[in-house]
């Protein structure tokens, strides 16, 4: 197996800050040394001591870096740089279009030069000839890195990638596949850092969460879908498993634009799996065939897997819901009184568990038509919105509210929040703001992350063929969550 090499990219305002961030960088196969903002730069200083190959830039204004000065003094730097024994040196390929002076660095030694070009707005329009320019320069690398708004733009980066000579990158939060798959894109080797390009991923997390180092080309790929997919919690959970099952795949976010956008990324990179969040559960179902009955019953997916050419759906959510659940209420459940907050997907599958359990629902959501639809298709009635104080048992929080970014927002004011218990599908560092009124009010809680460990185990054995070692995803979850609160 061949996995692309990673490079951290390091930046700072001194050569102190330069230096000390350098010697920070311990993830990767290589270090990206931004001599551009550096305002005592030393070039000779900056590669001298170095653990690991370097990449040296020096970026100017013009291509979204921090050099301002002379392009005579940017080549003095790049040249200086290779003097000094840098490894490869970066040269943009405009600047080789308008510059000898440039060209004079890559003729002089073209194998340690890497001729780049970056769009930080789109896939340019002449994307094909601008490569075929690139390579005409004659250096021994180019690197290609353009903005994409759908997963499917970065589909032609692959194609460059194939040739062997390029590093290629789609940046922005639909990219990151190519970053993290980036021996699947033929890339010789990605970028990781603290946000220096539009999605840029720490290297810790793409080594520690993604396990960058063991993908290779014939690596399964399998991902969770969502316009909000970079929150998610699901890669670290997956990932660990299949490493702990000696499964040669890898678990990574897919920041969909539209459901079909995923169908072609899918269809092009043979994406094996994936988990189904907001706002697609019932794209997904509608997309598979045949559905399982108690998917079709629930009316939403939250699985697909890959059957030849087409796609296969399950709902997990309905089992990983019910686990906690039955846990703490037990037999209490039947003829119980259950509010649901919300009418999406993951409502659905509430809904229809509840109700396998003889919960009497209500179905309480802004949205009053989608929260009629629901309630009929699933034997449930509808409430008036917010959800009155004291008409439950069981309140089940199914909205954003609460999810990432939305910590401390919740979708009931704290004065209608009561016991017995309250049940919040959000998760995340600490409590949600609907648990601690909860808490405060007396009620027993419990948040999203058991639900979302149960239903993760369940894809994982759906797609394999069989079960995660016992612990392997809950620890795998606590441990991340753990060290976001410590950051934070």
């Amino acid at each position: 197996m061949t996995s692309a090499l990673l490079c951290e990219t390091v930046t700072g305002l001194t050569m102190a800050e330069l230096v000390r961030a350098r010697d920070e960088a311990t993830h990767g196969d290589m270090v990206e040394l931004r001599l551009d903002g550096v305002n005592d730069l030393d070039v000779a200083g900056a590669l001298q001591g170095r653990r690991v190959p370097a990449v040296v830039t020096c970026r100017p204004t013009w291509e979204g870096g921090r050099f301002d000065g002379s392009e005579e003094e940017r080549a003095r730097i790049l040249a200086c740089a290779l003097a000094a024994g840098g490894e490869y040196v970066d040269v943009e390929w405009r600047a080789t279009q308008s510059s000898g002076d440039f060209m004079s660095i890559v003729r002089h030694d073209p194998v340690r030069v890497v001729v780049s070009s970056h769009d930080f707005d789109r896939v340019p329009s002449d994307l094909d000839d601008r490569v075929r320019a690139m390579r005409g320069v004659g250096a021994g690398s180019i690197k290609m890195a353009v903005t994409v708004s759908r997963l499917t733009e970065t589909v032609a980066l692959k194609e460059i990638g194939a040739v062997g000579d390029a590093v290629v990158i789609g940046m922005g939060e639909a990219g990151v596949p190519s970053r993290l798959l980036a021996a699947h894109y033929g890339s010789k080797w990605t970028y990781a850092g603290h946000g220096v390009a539009p999605g840029q991923i720490p290297a810790e997390t793409m080594a520690d969460d993604f396990h960058f180092f063991r993908v290779g080309p014939e690596t399964r790929i399998f991902g969770v879908v969502s316009t909000n997919a970079m929150h998610s919690l699901s890669p670290v959970m997956h990932n660990a498993a299949f490493e702990e099952a000696g499964i040669d795949a890898v678990y990574v976010p897919l920041r969909a634009c539209d459901f079909d956008d995923f169908l072609s990324y899918a269809a092009s990179m043979g994406i094996e799996g994936a988990s189904i969040t907001i706002p697609f559960k019932l794209d997904a179902l509608r997309a598979a065939t045949p559905v399982d009955r108690v998917t079709q019953a629930v009316g939403a997916a939250n699985t697909l897997r890959r059957a030849g050419n087409g796609w296969q759906a399950t709902n997990t959510d309905v089992e990983g819901f019910l686990a906690p659940l039955d846990a703490v209420f037990g037999t209490r459940l039947r003829n119980a009184r259950g509010a649901v907050l919300g009418a999406g997907g993951s409502a659905r599958a509430v809904v229809a568990a509840l109700r396998s359990r003889g919960v009497i629902v209500t179905v309480h959501a802004r949205r009053s038509e989608q929260a009629r639809q629901l309630a009929q298709e699933l034997d449930a009635v509808t409430g008036e919105w917010p959800a009155p104080a004291g008409s439950w048992d069981v309140l089940v929080n199914c909205t954003p509210l609460g999810g990432a970014g939305k910590r401390d927002e919740s979708p009931l004011p704290c004065e209608l929040v009561a016991g017995p218990l309250v049940y919040d599908l959000t998760y995340g560092p600490g409590p949600s703001r609907l648990l601690r009124d909860a808490k405060a009010a007396g009620a027993l809680t419990i948040d999203g992350l058991p639900m979302l460990i149960a239903q993760a185990e369940r894809q994982f054995e759906w797609w394999t063929g069989q079960k995660p070692g016992p612990g392997v995803m809950a620890n795998a979850v606590r441990r991340k969550l753990g060290a976001v609160e410590r950051t934070t």
